[in-house]
């Protein structure tokens, strides 16, 4: 992550605010919520300002994944170029998704909420979408395990457990 910061002082620092920045990488998959408020820190934003920016970045590409995924899938999965992209995509979320099958709404929450490697609300999205989990239950399981996976991050990242 201080890579992160490092570039973004070096070629964002007069174009982006910090908090643009953190919302921005809170956007990106694999990084997430998670990443944002490590970044936050590190460019030493306040705790609230680490958790509503990576928040805010985190949840905005989450209704597009739910509504257009599955739709967007059917489109590409016969094309050569494509194809194979969506089957390597729908297999990992079946691979990831024993857990969230079994107690759907809970196995989401606990999924995008405990703060592991190739977890998160991008992947709680696609694995809800290839699953066909109710579009409204699917939100709701996503955004509570975003404030638990926030909370979490926030007590290690800010040294609330060191105090």
């Amino acid at each position: 992550m201080d890579s992160f910061v490092t570039w973004y002082q070096l070629h964002l620092a007069g174009i982006l605010s910090p908090k643009i920045f953190v919302s921005l990488i809170s956007m990106v998959p694999m990084l997430e919520l998670r990443g944002g408020i490590v970044v936050a820190r590190l460019l030493k934003l306040s705790l609230g300002q680490a958790i509503f920016y990576s928040f805010i970045g985190n949840i905005i590409p989450i209704p597009f994944i739910l509504l257009f995924l599955r739709k967007i899938f059917d489109w590409m999965r016969p094309t050569k170029l494509f194809g194979g992209l969506v089957r390597k995509m729908e297999e990992r979320a079946h691979k990831k998704s024993s857990g969230v099958e079994k107690a759907e709404f809970f196995g989401l929450v606990g999924f995008v909420g405990i703060p592991l490697p190739g977890t998160g609300g991008w992947t709680g999205a696609l694995i809800s979408s290839v699953l066909e989990i109710d579009i409204k239950k699917a939100s709701l399981a996503i955004l509570i395990g975003l404030v638990l996976a926030s909370t979490i991050v926030s007590f290690i990242s800010y040294g609330v457990f060191h105090m």
